[in-house]
């Protein structure tokens, strides 16, 4: 071989090596790039590329902020359909699948249309054509939980402070002290006013005239009653429990799965314990939720009221009814006692529960690991290298991997065999309650046609309050049970137990002289 040829060998391997170097370089800068962007990407969520304020109920400007939320949020009008609860086009009547619940409700709006939740897109659509609104004058304060109300309460306060109200205003901030004034001055105003009320006001898309405030539109519960539009931080925005929770923290009853207001309490419970400032972010991930899944009162003899003054637990919810009275029309008067409708069938006062999930959830395994509702609801997902809370707000059983498999290493099918027992053993419960509160009505029926007076029946018309109110808190809740498997159980139980002993006292009635006929169908 020559001394040419060694040379043009040298530099072919010389070209070789360095084309290497150059390839391996320009891969190893390019991963680099990457997970520099890719990193860049995860400490910046989202870009503002629209500005939303505190009148923007609209959910679509907030979209192009934050696309993969306001995609999710949009699939809640499409959820499959899960054996306790769903969604869907047209959702089945509980009042055809249970029969029993028609003579429950017997004198109250749910007997006449009584359907399976949808989601929050659907909320305030669902709200608006349902006969029970349609058929029956409902109470304004129905649309603190099913309208985005917080800038029409805000109008209205500022209103009644004396407050300058302009479009700009109402932007400008929260308002906490007009928000507070304005959810009093419509509490027991009509349905109707309070949604013509919800259509005046500046949703953050439709422009009003310069100066006016009075154009709008209305909106299901979005974004903004979760978030603050300048920090996006999680926030309470609905004054039914900021007052709530307040009442709870001042309360003796032990919450150690919100140990911010155990710390609140050992500071000395000054003041007003205020969960936008007092909570920890991962207690707002379920106080949020809290906001409208829970147990109230919303017709229009008073304020809508979360009864949290003792406690969380079913009789301490129902001790603050047995204390309750209606405002009396003149003021040197106690007012009647609190009810929520007069059963029909039996003339007995008694109370309705709405869907008291955050109540039930407290008493739950889950609180007390310190899941949140938003963990099992609204799981974590991560979308290229951000990571974001799913806002397609549904049932765990339809994301299982997402929602249980975080914590629980086991398949899904055990997971959904562990559910399925759960619900299943509640809902026979459920029935087995049912059964024993429509025999307890006929029981009292025939005692009153058989001569028994009201003297003699409020013994039993106590026990029959006491029967459906714990049959009705867990059948309304929106978890079959499975948030509290155990307090479901115990609360049925007694629901049972108090349907048998006041059939029983009919039974003594009947072997006993009529006192005097009876004259009057109430107690």
């Amino acid at each position: 071989m020559t001394t040419s040829d060694n040379r043009s060998r040298s530099l072919g391997w010389l070209a070789l090596l360095t084309g290497t170097v150059a390839a391996t370089t320009f891969g190893v800068v390019a991963i680099l790039v990457n997970i520099f962007e890719r990193k860049q990407e995860a400490r910046t969520p989202f870009v503002r590329v629209v500005e939303v304020d505190e009148v923007s109920t609209d959910p679509k400007p907030w979209g192009l902020n934050f696309p993969q939320q306001y995609e999710d949020y949009l699939k809640t009008v499409d959820d499959e359909y899960t054996d306790y609860g769903g969604n869907h086009a047209l959702p089945p009547s509980k009042l055809e699948e249970y029969p029993w619940l028609k003579r429950l409700f017997a004198g109250y709006a749910f007997s006449i249309e009584y359907r399976e939740a949808r989601g929050h897109a659907h909320m305030l659509a669902d709200q608006e054509v349902t006969r029970r609104v349609t058929e029956v004058q409902q109470a304004g304060a129905c649309l603190h939980c099913h309208a985005s109300i917080i800038p029409t309460y805000r109008r209205i306060g500022m209103e009644e402070l004396g407050q300058e109200v302009t479009a700009a205003k109402l932007a400008e901030s929260f308002n906490q002290e007009a928000v507070m004034a304005g959810f009093k001055a419509v509490s027991q105003r009509t349905y109707e006013e309070v949604h013509a009320e919800l259509e005046k006001t500046p949703d953050g898309v439709v422009e009003a005239a310069a100066g006016d405030p009075h154009l709008g539109n209305a909106h299901p519960v979005s974004c903004i009653d979760c978030h603050d539009p300048k920090t996006m931080a999680l926030r309470v925005t609905r004054p039914g429990f900021l007052i709530g929770i307040d009442k709870l923290a001042k309360s003796d009853d032990p919450v150690p799965h919100l140990p911010s207001i155990a710390k609140w309490r050992k500071a000395g419970s000054k003041g007003t314990y205020d969960p936008n400032t007092d909570a920890t972010r991962q207690e707002l991930r379920s106080f949020v939720c809290g906001q409208c899944h829970v147990e109230y009162y919303c017709a229009n003899k008073m304020t809508l009221t979360f009864p949290w003054s003792h406690g969380l637990k079913v009789e301490d919810l129902e001790a603050e009814w047995d204390s309750t009275t209606f405002p009396s029309e003149e003021a040197d008067e106690t007012g009647e006692p609190f009810y929520d409708y007069v059963h029909k069938e039996t003339g007995t006062k008694v109370y309705k529960a709405q869907h008291p999930e955050f109540e039930l959830w407290s008493q739950g395994i889950h609180a007390r690991a310190g899941v949140s509702c938003a963990d099992c609801h609204m799981p974590y997902e991560k979308v290229g290298a951000t990571k974001v809370s799913s806002h397609w707000v549904r049932s765990p059983m339809a994301n299982i991997n997402k929602a249980c498999q975080t914590c629980h290493k086991v398949s899904e099918q055990e997971i959904k065999d562990r559910v399925d027992l759960i619900q299943h053993r509640t809902s026979d419960l459920i029935d087995r309650a049912a059964a024993a509160v429509t025999e307890m009505f006929d029981a009292i029926i025939a005692a009153r046609e058989a001569g028994a007076s009201d003297e003699q029946l409020k013994p039993i018309r106590d026990l029959q309050r006491k029967a459906m109110w714990r049959l009705d808190f867990i059948a309304s809740e929106n978890s079959k049970g499975f948030h509290a498997s155990q307090e479901s159980a115990r609360i049925l139980a007694e629901s049972i137990d108090y349907s048998r002993q006041a059939i029983a006292g009919c039974y003594q009635l009947e072997s006993e002289p009529a006192a005097e006929p009876a004259e009057s169908d109430a107690s």
